[in-house]
């Protein structure tokens, strides 16, 4: 099974940026862990702050892959191309996001990708991830 991981605008910063919000852990450290739980799946991880660099990324695998975590960041709330993308690939999407968008900032609790997206997790920090590879194991040995 082959799911790659990509990760929006901004989220090259975790560990670093707002703490408060995203915790102290990068995104590169706890990919390691992922890895070390999921050894069944064949995992790969894409992070970019470029829409059109996503964009290109979902095309290239959503033919070949078995699933995609995508957490955009703020281009869920804005980008209508990307959730385009997501439609016009057979290859299923989870959506997540660390925090609990619907208790942020009103203009974050619109996402465009939901309705492209098999399913959304929300709001368990980084173990949102970790949630959306189960969905994908389950799926799979079922």
């Amino acid at each position: 099974m082959k799911i790659l991981i990509i990760n929006g605008p901004n989220l090259n910063l975790l560990g670093k940026r707002e703490p408060e919000k995203y915790g102290n852990r990068t995104f590169e450290n706890y990919f390691e862990e992922l890895k070390s739980t999921f050894e069944s799946i064949q995992l790969s991880y894409y992070q970019s702050n470029n829409e059109g660099s996503l964009i290109d990324k979902i095309h290239e695998v959503g033919f070949d892959y078995d699933g995609i975590v995508l957490n955009a960041g703020a281009y869920t709330h804005t980008s209508i191309a990307l959730a385009d993308a997501i439609a016009a690939v057979p290859t299923p999407v989870v959506e997540v996001h660390i925090s609990n968008v619907h208790a942020r900032e009103e203009f974050r609790h619109h996402s465009h990708l939901s309705r492209v997206c098999k399913g959304v997790i929300v709001g368990f920090g980084l173990d949102s991830y970790s949630l959306a590879l189960q969905y994908f194991k389950n799926k799979i040995i079922k």
